[in-house]
């Protein structure tokens, strides 16, 4: 196993929050809780994805590492395929499995499990960038 770069999990978690940010405002921008409503202004609903983005992304730096400075070298595709790979066996069904039964729209339950997809290949390419 090779060293983490710990400069590419922070920047790689620093676009994720940026693209869930764009996401979830931009695209959709009315969110309903499960539970609960949503908390109201950015400070109050930044601190969790933070925590998320900054543990996938070290989860992701410490695969990368697993895999060796010479195998991602002689095989860059990896790095998208183990991103997005996390992100379509493990979060996109988890976020459309979460959204079952309640009245959130199909359309709105795929939009935010695609979000997730572009986001992990979005880190992904981080990691390769600063590999």
């Amino acid at each position: 196993m090779g060293p983490i770069n710990w400069l590419a999990v922070l920047a790689a978690a620093a676009l994720a929050i940026i693209l869930w940010l764009i996401g979830h405002s931009l695209l959709f921008p009315v969110r309903r809780g499960l539970l609960a409503p949503p908390p109201t202004g950015l400070a109050a609903r930044l601190p969790l994805p933070i925590i998320v983005f900054l543990i996938a992304a070290a989860m992701l730096g410490h695969n990368f590492a697993r895999l060796g400075a010479d195998t991602l070298a002689v095989k860059p595709w990896l790095y998208w395929m183990q991103s997005g790979g996390f992100a379509l066996t493990f979060i996109a069904p988890a976020v459309l499995l979460t959204y079952q039964g309640g009245e959130t729209l199909y359309g709105r339950r795929a939009g935010d499990a695609l979000l997730w997809i572009v986001v992990f290949l979005a880190m992904g390419t981080v990691f390769w960038a600063l590999g």
